[in-house]
């Protein structure tokens, strides 16, 4: 069997994508799997680390607003769009697939939309409580709805269409311990601090970790492990941070401009800092480590926070508002949380009841459901 795997511009997109096709790998050894990613974007070198073929196309996406910069903006993505959905139609003609899913991006329009055109069975999951535009679009297009939380089948024109079926979550983040975690970063007991502001760095948050980190460095009184995000040049201007907070040299902080092992990073730590995506929560549940959550503001229909308070009325996270987030108010809620580890192991556990492992199994049986009726009523 052939699946077809639509994905992109962030990892909260990707790692869905790829903890599925890792689940069909592992029960279909034989099935082959590919992505279609937007040409340029992370997808295109994420991806391929997990061992999975991708072919990139053209991407537009559409703006909202009717000013007039924005208008011409859309005009100018109208033509990406036409080009995108004539390559996605050529993968899906020359690809074959008996099912295809798409996780979050501007690429799923066009992928999905061409499958959907040449009668291959096409599945959306939306990771955050409220859709995006992209969504919205396809709605109607798809064959199956998936959504992470059972709150949000209500906002959909079909109810019926839409299953709820949790958040899928890439292999390794129920499997390792917080021993096993240390070990593979080569840590010592000191307690560890994971931040992340997303695969493309935040650069509020990077400002008030730099004050963090050096704060610890004065004291050692943890390991910080932070994710830059925005490659290279994020983590220079990281590095630009910390000098002008005053460390010359660090020796309790990692800086890397990417988390590939995120499974092991999360399960090493005692305390993670982090944005509230869909995806990051599910891992969170998944792992099940105390959190400080940091809502990004400018999220479509401020989803983000809504996502955050589903895991702060169950227990398991902190929220630190953005426009609350300096480094004393950061400092002071990393140091109180730390002082207490039967707090911590709390969260932890009540991010645990929120967990739905069975996410992927659903998923992919859908998946194969759906394809097993084309094949019956072709």
């Amino acid at each position: 069997m052939r699946f077809l795997f639509a994905c992109g511009g962030t990892g909260g997109h990707i790692n869905p994508a790829v903890a599925a096709a890792q689940r069909i790998r592992a029960l279909m050894p034989d099935a082959e799997c590919l992505f279609v990613g937007a040409s340029g974007n992370m997808e295109m070198d994420l991806v391929p680390r997990e061992g999975f073929p991708i072919r990139g196309i053209t991407v537009g996406n559409l703006h909202r607003s009717l000013k007039p910069k924005e208008i011409v903006h859309n005009l100018r993505s109208a033509g990406r769009l036409s080009r995108g959905l004539h390559e996605a139609g050529r993968i899906v003609e020359e690809f074959r697939p008996d099912a295809a899913l798409g996780t979050g991006g501007y690429v799923c329009f066009p992928v999905l939309r061409a499958a959907a055109a040449r009668g291959v069975p096409t599945l959306l999951h939306e990771a955050n409580a409220m859709p995006g535009l992209t969504t919205r679009m396809l709605e109607k297009h798809v064959d199956r709805m998936m959504v992470a939380f059972d709150e949000s089948r209500s906002v959909y024109k079909d109810p019926e269409k839409v299953l709820t079926v949790g958040m899928p979550v890439r292999s390794g983040f129920r499997e390792l311990s917080r021993a096993e975690g240390r070990a593979r970063l080569g840590l010592d007991e000191r307690p560890l601090v994971l931040s992340f502001g997303g695969s493309l760095g935040a650069r509020r948050l990077n400002t008030a970790v730099a004050s963090l980190a050096a704060e610890n460095e004065k004291t050692g009184a943890f390991r910080l492990l932070h994710a830059c995000g925005g490659g290279e040049a994020g983590l220079a201007d990281m590095q630009a941070l910390l000098a002008g907070a005053g460390v010359k040299e660090a020796n309790y902080t990692l800086l890397r401009p990417y988390i590939y092992d995120m499974p092991a990073a999360m399960a090493a730590a005692d305390l993670i800092l982090c944005r509230a995506g869909a995806s990051t929560l599910g891992e969170l549940c998944a792992v099940g480590r105390a959190a400080v959550l940091v809502p990004y503001p400018y999220a479509t229909a401020n989803h983000q926070e809504k996502n955050a308070r589903l895991l702060e009325a169950a227990g398991g996270a902190r929220i630190l508002l953005d426009e609350d987030l300096t480094p004393e108010t950061l400092g002071r809620l990393v140091k109180e949380l730390l002082a207490d580890p039967a707090a911590l192991e709390a969260m932890g556990k009540a991010q645990r009841r929120l967990d739905r492992p069975d996410a992927l199994d659903v998923i992919v049986e859908e998946m194969l459901r759906l394809s097993g009726e084309k094949k019956r009523n072709p």
